[in-house]
C-alpha cells in the first residue's frame, strides 16, 4: 500500500518538473522572441516568472528525490516470511529419542544364548 502511494507520488512531481522546466525559459535564450518581441515574460512579470517557477521545480525535485530514497528503502527491507503452523514442524530439530508410544523392537531369539 506504502510503496502504490509512493509510486504514485513519484509520478506526479516527475511529471511536473518536466512541464515545469519545458515552461522556464533558458538562461542564454531568448524565448519570448518567438511570441512577439518579449510578451512572454509579462504574463509572470518581470522576475514573478522566473523565481516562482523555480521555486515550484525545487520544491519538487525535493519531494522526487524524498520519494525515490524511500521507496529505494522500502524495496531493499527484507520482510519477514509468513509462517505457519507446518513450516514450524519442518525446521524443529528431529529428536533422536523415541517417542514414548512406541515398542522397542523385539531382540531375535538366536541373541539370547
Amino acid at each position: 500500500m506504502l510503496n502504490t502511494i509512493l509510486t504514485a507520488i513519484l509520478f506526479f512531481s516527475a511529471a511536473s518538473i518536466v512541464a515545469l522546466v519545458l515552461v522556464q525559459k533558458g538562461k542564454g535564450a531568448d524565448a519570448g522572441a518567438g511570441f512577439g518581441s518579449g510578451a512572454s515574460g509579462t504574463v509572470f512579470g518581470a522576475r514573478g516568472a522566473r523565481t516562482a517557477l523555480s521555486r515550484a521545480t525545487a520544491i519538487l525535485a525535493a519531494v522526487f528525490m524524498i520519494t525515490c530514497l524511500a521507496l529505494t528503502y522500502l524495496g531493499t527491507r527484507k520482510s519477514a516470511e509468513p509462517q505457519s503452523v507446518l513450516d514450524t514442524l519442518k525446521s524443529a530439530p528431529a529428536s533422536t529419542e523415541e517417542p514414548a508410544g512406541t515398542p522397542a523392537p523385539a531382540v531375535p531369539d538366536s541373541d539370547k544364548r
